[in-house]
């Protein structure tokens, strides 16, 4: 069974965290707030915050800005998942992976259809790995946003989650670079 083994260290990472919205602002992003507070609660550090519009183009550039930084190690975006025309994201990071993280939005719709039913094939969420920076993008609902870390996020990023998880993994990520 999973658990938290506590013979090994808990490792603080720093996580960037995108909105990608038309009309939300840092007065009023709860989704992001939401994020924040629940990965700084667990131990990490914010490393950067933003807005971006519903756009590929700004969605992309923000996210490459954050894994060209050698300081980000993981970035969140909310918003944008959905299957409307202004819905993005996927279209925006995807394109940036270097290895996609199928399982992320399959664990994702997996338990949320516990909690939304069938509403949950409308989301897209997907996570991946570009420039040894995990991404995930995940829907623009704070009810999402804290499922989406409360269920999967806040054990994948705890070195100490035994069977595995993804934090024991950042030293090699780029060994392909090398």
């Amino acid at each position: 069974m999973p658990k938290i083994d506590e013979s090994r260290p808990f490792l603080s990472v720093n996580i960037a965290v995108v909105t990608v919205s038309d009309t939300r602002t840092l007065e009023d992003d709860r989704s992001g707030d939401a994020l924040v507070e629940r990965l700084t609660g667990a131990g990490h550090r914010l490393g950067a915050r933003a807005i971006v519009k519903d756009d590929i183009a700004s969605i992309r550039a923000q996210v490459q800005a954050w894994i060209a930084d050698p300081e980000i190690d993981v970035v969140l975006t909310t918003g944008g998942t959905g299957v409307t025309g202004r819905d993005v994201t996927p279209e925006a990071v995807e394109a940036l992976y270097e290895k996609p993280i199928p399982g992320f939005g399959e664990l994702f719709r997996y338990l949320s259809y516990a909690k939304v039913g069938t509403s949950t094939i409308q989301s897209r969420a997907t996570g991946g790995v570009a420039n040894g920076t995990y991404i995930f993008a995940l829907p623009g609902s704070p009810s999402a946003c804290r499922d989406a870390w409360d269920d999967i996020l806040v054990w994948q990023l705890d070195n100490r989650h035994r069977p595995c998880n993804l934090v024991e993994l950042m030293p090699r990520l780029r060994e392909h670079q090398a």
